[in-house]
């Protein structure tokens, strides 16, 4: 896969949030962006989700524009912002609803998703019983589930002990190995150059540089 980010601006108003971005990505890396909050991370990858529309410029995935050729990447999992569920199902059934809508992942994919997230699939609790990480786990779940070949995830760590951070970075680590584009954000800075192969810095809406790492050697 290869994204191809191509003089990409967003205004809301008279408010310019995404400022003439140009970057490619591309399979078998992860991406971290890395900005304050209001630096436009989640604005940039709501782009390439197709969740705004432009107002120059465009982002090509494997030569199809979205919003134009295609609405969404046509294979992607997403955490972008809080996790939503309905309150009153089951972080299975849950899941479950979201993966009828494609039809991609079995029951077994999605609980596999669930366990390697760190819950429990068989879990008979409400999701409104659920803690706060116990939620993002679900999220994190969602966007690895259909095995996508993008996958985007907008401060995935939140709320999330030690332990589960390090279980997710590994999981980070495989999905990588298996030719996966990863787009990250996450305020954990050690953590963030030790996992990507290169770093976008973003601010004010711009693409102020980037830096590729030797993550052979961060690892």
């Amino acid at each position: 896969m290869k994204i191809e980010i191509k003089n990409y601006s967003k205004k809301i108003d008279s408010n310019v949030v995404l400022d003439n971005i140009n970057a490619t990505l591309e399979s078998g890396k992860v991406y971290g962006f890395k900005g304050k909050n209001g630096s436009g991370k989640t604005m940039l990858m709501r782009a390439i989700c197709g969740l705004i529309s432009p107002t120059e410029g465009e982002i090509v995935i494997d030569g199809k524009v979205i919003r134009k050729d295609i609405t969404f990447p046509e294979s992607l999992g997403i955490l972008i912002e809080n996790p939503g569920f309905l309150a009153d199902y089951t972080g299975f059934d849950n899941l479950k609803m979201l993966a009828d809508i494609k039809g991609i992942a079995s029951e077994d994919d999605i609980k596999e998703a669930i366990r390697m997230s760190g819950l429990d699939p068989d879990d008979k609790r409400k999701y409104r019983k659920y803690s706060l990480g116990m939620k993002q786990k679900l999220g994190i779940a969602a966007a690895f589930m259909e095995n996508a070949s993008l996958i985007i995830l907008d401060e995935p760590t939140n709320a999330l002990d030690e332990d589960s951070v390090s279980e997710f970075f590994e999981r980070v680590r495989k999905e990588r190995e298996k030719g996966k584009l990863i787009i990250l954000s996450c305020h954990d800075s050690e953590e963030l150059y030790k996992i990507s192969d290169e770093i976008l810095y973003i601010e004010n809406g711009r693409l102020k540089g980037s830096e590729k790492l030797n993550v052979g050697q961060n690892n």
